[in-house]
């Protein structure tokens, strides 16, 4: 199928996600992308992010299909990752990813983290896996973004110095999503 549209699913706690980290200029690039459209509206339980709330919030108000490209960064990879276990989706690409709670109550309620993650399944759904990821996220281990990498197969953008990719643009990420339109 062809990709046609792009939703960005940020990280909990992000506020006003249009003036938030890179969500809202990267958002204004991709719709720039002739054929292109991109989603990014604040998301419902916006400090917990739970997966019972947000799924259904990205089927329902965000229309994720088998057209869209979801960009997730944070509890948004979780997030994306979740969804396409279930769903069909053009790609993901997650930006800031991880597997566990971290050992942190609030990411343990957001339900993401209550089960295994059934890496084929989310494979088999998504045409494209991108992930970026930095050794010197300040919150995520280096081990859990590799184990990201390692589930799903990804094309692996590892960097030493973005930290939790909380800069305000973004250019290698509209850069992946151009690749993705041209793939298709």
């Amino acid at each position: 199928m062809p990709l046609c549209k792009a939703v960005i699913v940020p990280g909990n706690g992000a506020g006003n996600v249009e003036h938030c980290n890179w969500y809202g200029w990267a958002n204004k690039e991709i719709n720039k992308i002739p054929g292109m459209t991109c989603l990014l509206k604040n998301m419902p339980d916006p400090v917990t992010a739970r997966e019972s709330v947000w799924l259904p919030f990205m089927e329902e108000e965000l229309q994720c299909d088998e057209n869209t490209a979801i960009i997730g960064h944070s509890s948004g990879a979780a997030a994306a990752m979740r969804y396409a276990e279930m769903h069909k989706v053009h790609s993901i690409v997650l930006v800031g990813a991880y597997i566990s709670d971290l050992g942190d109550e609030n990411e343990r309620e957001s339900g993401y983290f209550s089960r295994p993650w059934e890496w084929e399944k989310i494979r088999g759904n998504c045409g494209h896996v991108v992930q970026f990821g930095s050794t010197d996220d300040p919150f995520l281990p280096w081990s859990e973004q590799q184990a990201v990498a390692d589930g799903l197969r990804a094309r692996l953008h590892k960097y030493a110095d973005r930290g939790h990719f909380q800069n305000s643009c973004f250019p290698e990420l509209l850069a992946t999503v151009h690749q993705l339109k041209v793939a298709q």
